[in-house]
């Protein structure tokens, strides 16, 4: 499991009760027109990484008949994500774990998707997982915060790193250097553009009021810092 901070904790578990499909930037919307620029078909074997409620997965299993396999490590998404696939039924993997370390196969799949993911995790360790798992020419997809060109200040900089427990704010520059070391080439970069997606909830039964805090605090940091932090579409081969 990837060790977290308390705020890291609050925002996860955050999305985990809303049960919120489509948390990254952009949503499912900027997902499908992402996908479609991509090779997809029955015999593609995808990861989802940090699928949460399953979303993509699904519309990837549902769209283009292809073998999926997500995984999360949060418990609740994970049993979200089981209910989703049951109700289909749609034929998708979801396996509890952290990125950063599986028992999944060597060279097994020919796609990757990290969307809003990478931020979370130790993003050497993660990448160096990734490369692992996919196979020789296969491809990453990873939808991730990313710092405008903007001076920051170390005041915003620290509210946002501990709201979202990111353990750093990257520039473009920056993702594309990780990318590199952990052997990618072929280095895509599309910039955010604003999607609309339908709201997509699985709520739980039980949320503590603390939770409704978390969301109000989401929308603050969002309108504070939308000229600062928006996100990229990092497309690459291995």
């Amino acid at each position: 499991m990837v060790a977290i901070s308390n705020s890291n904790y609050n925002y996860l578990n955050f999305l985990a009760k809303f049960g919120i499909g489509g948390a990254h930037p952009g949503g499912i919307e900027l997902s499908k027109k992402v996908f479609q620029k991509e090779s997809i078909k029955r015999s593609t074997q995808i990861l989802d990484v940090g699928c949460g409620t399953g979303q993509s997965a699904a519309y990837l299993a549902l769209t283009y008949g292809a073998n999926v396999t997500g995984i999360d490590n949060n418990t609740i998404m994970v049993e979200k994500a089981k209910e989703r696939m049951a109700s289909g039924p749609l034929s998708v993997k979801i396996i509890e774990g952290s990125i950063e370390n599986t028992s999944l196969l060597d060279d097994q799949f020919d796609l990757i998707i990290s969307e809003s993911v990478l931020s979370f995790v130790n993003k050497p360790r993660a990448l160096k997982e990734i490369s692992r798992l996919l196979k020789s020419g296969g491809r990453l997809i990873a939808i991730e915060h990313t710092l405008n060109e903007h001076t920051i200040n170390k005041e915003e900089e620290n509210e946002i790193k501990q709201f979202f427990g990111f353990d750093a704010l990257l520039k473009e520059n920056d993702w594309i250097s990780l990318l590199q070391q952990a052997g990618f080439h072929n280095i895509e970069v599309e910039k955010g553009i604003v999607v609309d997606s339908e709201a997509d909830y699985h709520f739980s039964k039980d949320i503590d009021l603390e939770y409704y805090s978390t969301m109000e605090k989401l929308a603050e940091i969002n309108e504070n810092y939308e000229e600062i932090l928006s996100y990229r579409i990092y497309l690459c081969t291995k």
